[in-house]
């Protein structure tokens, strides 16, 4: 059984709402996850004073997290960019790219290396 960790959406038209989920590999983007692990608002909000930048809201469980990549749960593609922003790099995932000339190459993500 293969388990994934990914993005569930909720919300309305135009305005989208994520939960971080865990769920079977084979059942449906919006199904009935085995786990809930956290949300994520990728309409950006303006701070409490008004001022500054304008940020994304992002909430996740780092424990049940790293212990759903413990077991061996594949986090998918945005899953496993919105946990490195909160610096929780799945080590185990490894991300291949092919260069134009169809070799893999080594990329640099932040201060993780990929291959």
């Amino acid at each position: 059984m293969v388990v994934r960790i990914r993005l569930a959406r909720f919300g309305k038209r135009h305005a989208p709402f994520y939960n971080i989920v865990v769920a079977n590999g084979r059942t449906a983007r919006n199904s009935r996850p085995l786990e809930v692990l956290g949300t994520y608002d990728p309409i950006p909000k303006q701070n409490a004073s008004g001022e500054g930048r304008k940020y994304k809201d992002i909430k996740l469980d780092i424990s049940r997290a790293k212990y759903w990549l413990g077991v061996g749960a594949q986090p998918s593609d945005p899953a496993w960019r919105l946990m490195a922003m909160v610096s929780l790099s799945p080590s185990t995932m490894i991300v291949k790219e092919e260069s134009r000339l169809g070799d893999p190459e080594l990329h640099a993500y932040g201060n993780r290396i990929c291959s």
